[in-house]
């Protein structure tokens, strides 16, 4: 997985040419809403019947949480945090400002890999403090095809390929995500790309969240997933880049950002 940053360096000096994609990113793609965490990348995302003056939220995965990755079948909802997050000028060349955190409204490493942070400011402060408005995360499921661009506020990079298809489950090591992205081969992701914002080229909004690669062609292994279909099969395709969607966020938020997940429509995992 994974895309985290552990400590200071996890194998850049070997993978740093990977930073470029072969594919360049289409212009109108910014930084605008993305951030950096100490070990991840994230973004300001809202739902778009929410409204301005509701309390912010940073997406990024669970696996970036700052206590360390939540066992399988684990869920954290409302738990106190003071994280700092960097907030990115629209050209990713520098912060603009430090946006922090009250909570974690949810996260989880299960079905899915998701942290849902709630901020101290609302998306109105962030916006008439910094000029930065949030990304709107959608509700609607991605489509094979679709031109992405996976955006990275900690290498302040973006990488730019397709969906290639959808994943029944992906399983790395003892976790299981389902419906899966799986990218065509051009978002060669790296360490500290984790939690990136998945963003539709076409629209601008976000459509998934990064999470995982396949490394080393192992099967099923930390660092290197494996695809199982609905019979049972597996696939593994080494080098292969994944992320998470995101569509189901929405319908578990109420209006002021609170997670509840006994909400009409809301599938996410419960603890």
């Amino acid at each position: 997985m994974i895309r985290r940053l552990v400590g200071a360096t996890i194998a850049v000096t070997a993978t740093f040419a990977l930073v470029t994609a072969p594919e360049a990113s289409a212009a109108t793609t910014t930084f605008t809403g993305a951030v950096a965490l100490s070990n991840c990348s994230g973004s300001v995302v809202k739902p778009a019947a929410t409204p301005m003056d509701a309390p912010a939220m940073v997406l990024s995965n669970g696996h970036c949480l700052e206590e360390g990755m939540p066992e399988p079948g684990q869920v954290v909802v409302g738990q106190a945090s003071n994280r700092s997050f960097d907030l990115l000028s629209p050209d990713g060349q520098s912060s603009v400002g430090t946006v922090t955190a009250t909570k974690v409204v949810y996260a989880t490493m299960t079905d899915t890999d998701i942290s849902l942070y709630q901020l101290s400011d609302t998306y109105a402060d962030i916006q008439q403090k910094y000029h930065v408005p949030p990304l709107e995360l959608v509700n609607s499921h991605p489509q094979a095809g679709t031109p992405i661009d996976v955006v990275s506020g900690y290498w302040k990079q973006i990488y730019s390929c397709s969906i290639d298809g959808f994943v029944h489950e992906l399983h790395e090591n003892n976790w299981v995500w389902k419906d899966s992205i799986r990218y065509v081969p051009g978002c060669e992701t790296i360490g500290g790309t984790s939690g990136s914002p998945v963003v539709d080229r076409n629209t601008g909004k976000v459509i998934g969240v990064n999470n995982t690669s396949n490394d080393n062609g192992e099967r099923c292994t930390l660092n290197n997933p494996c695809e199982v279909d609905e019979a049972g099969n597996v696939t593994v395709r080494p080098n292969y880049k994944y992320g998470e969607e995101t569509y189901g966020i929405p319908a578990c938020l109420t209006p002021a950002n609170e997670i509840d997940l006994n909400q009409q429509g809301c599938t996410l995992p419960k603890p």
